[in-house]
């Protein structure tokens, strides 16, 4: 069918809608009454003979017609705003990308690697939020993120950054440290846990330690909470290769005798799924995903029996 004008008002109700999977958002974005957006979609419903969306009790969700309908209005809207954007020679890279990721990748992980990206786009100014909770991608919020678990996530495209994997650190000077040569010593240190899944009942399973108790004397809502009080000498924590590899550099945590257990979590790159990147966005979504193929330091050996520093003897 050929596109009418007088379906424009329409098409912007459904996108609106689509996008929020709520007519009463919808109407509050376009300055609407919700019965006023519902009225618009009927009217294209009509006009299409489908049905965009299954009407529930706690709201609306998109048909398989109304999902190919939303995608191609969201590509249409994308494309003009870049054009609209051209028009008012506005630049791609003056903008702001708003990403959210999790505290302890930011800092071990992520800004030593920023340099990079600002040496190949110096006008992307980027906005890092590292809340722990799930953030939503609202209109206005963030434009992609880092997170760590299984997809699948609603709503989300989830793209494979990284897997990781764990094992146990100490700092060298943690007591005790030098009795420690096999897995099982281990569980005699205190044991330092932050809040993730997979933990030291976990690792020493996969050690085929059996028998011990397991106590966790300390406990962190993050993983930088751990490793840090690692460093303090309080235990030993139980630490992912892509958050404690600086810390090994200046030599604050040292590896302990046992495996090294694959995560069941990985990282993944998201975003909306019903909106299209911003260029700068997609610029350093790319980046990010380019970050894959980039060497990885590797992983130190396990130091057995770590030895106390020698009092020099008396002279």
């Amino acid at each position: 069918m050929t596109l009418r004008t007088d379906l424009l008002p329409a098409l912007a109700a459904f996108e609106s809608a689509a996008r929020h999977q709520n007519f009463a958002r919808a109407a509050e974005e376009l300055h609407l009454t919700a019965s006023a957006v519902s009225h618009h979609v009927r009217k294209l419903e009509d006009r299409l003979g489908v049905v965009l969306f299954q009407r529930h009790a706690r709201g609306v969700a998109l048909t398989a017609e109304g999902r190919q309908l939303a995608d191609a209005a969201s590509t249409a809207l994308s494309d003009m705003d870049n054009v609209l954007g051209g028009l008012k020679h506005s630049r791609d890279e003056d903008a702001v990308v708003r990403v959210t990721t999790v505290h302890s990748l930011t800092y071990a992980w992520l800004l030593p690697r920023m340099p990079g990206f600002t040496a190949l786009h110096p006008r992307v100014r980027i906005h890092v939020d590292t809340e722990m909770a799930l953030t939503r991608f609202d209109e206005g919020g963030p434009d992609l993120g880092i997170r760590y678990g299984q997809p699948p996530w609603p709503g989300l495209s989830a793209h494979p950054l990284m897997d990781d994997a764990l094992f146990p650190v100490a700092s060298p000077k943690l007591a005790g440290i030098e009795h420690v040569r096999e897995a099982a010593d281990v569980a005699k240190l205190p044991l330092i846990a932050d809040l993730t899944r997979q933990g030291w009942q976990d690792w020493f399973r996969s050690a085929d330690v059996r028998g011990v108790r397991v106590e966790e004397r300390y406990s962190f809502s993050d993983t930088t909470g751990a490793l840090m009080a690692a460093v303090q000498g309080l235990g030993a924590a139980l630490a992912r290769e892509k958050i404690v590899t600086p810390y090994f550099a200046d030599n604050r945590l040292i590896r302990l005798p046992g495996p090294i257990v694959p995560t069941r979590a990985s990282y993944f790159v998201v975003y909306p799924a019903h909106r299209r990147l911003r260029p700068a966005a997609r610029l350093f979504c790319d980046w990010l995903l380019a970050q894959r193929d980039s060497p990885q330091t590797p992983i130190p050996a396990a130091t057995q029996g770590a030895a106390p520093p020698r009092r020099k003897a008396p002279q």
